[in-house]
């Protein structure tokens, strides 16, 4: 996730942090999360960002976070695209 001022960029505490939306009770499938250190997600999930704008910054970095993170699976062949 690389939350600035968050991170603690210690990658033996790295979880996969899904996207919220999914229902609840329910995760998101996990094509639709992102790497995140213990200290990320709990950004994530400790009500950081209870509204406004550090919601959206917080949704935005998480997104960020899925789109770095799919590019690592698809790298490593754990997420394949058809026709490529």
């Amino acid at each position: 996730m690389r939350v600035p001022g968050v991170c603690n960029g210690n990658s033996a505490t790295v979880v996969l942090a899904h996207l919220n939306g999914a229902g609840v009770g329910m995760k998101s499938p996990d094509w639709q999360a992102a790497y995140a250190c213990s200290a990320c997600h709990e950004f994530l999930d400790g009500g950081y960002a209870d509204s406004g704008i550090w919601r959206e910054q917080r949704d935005l970095l998480h997104l960020q976070g899925v789109i770095r993170t799919q590019e690592r699976l698809i790298d490593k062949g754990f997420i394949q695209i058809q026709g490529q």
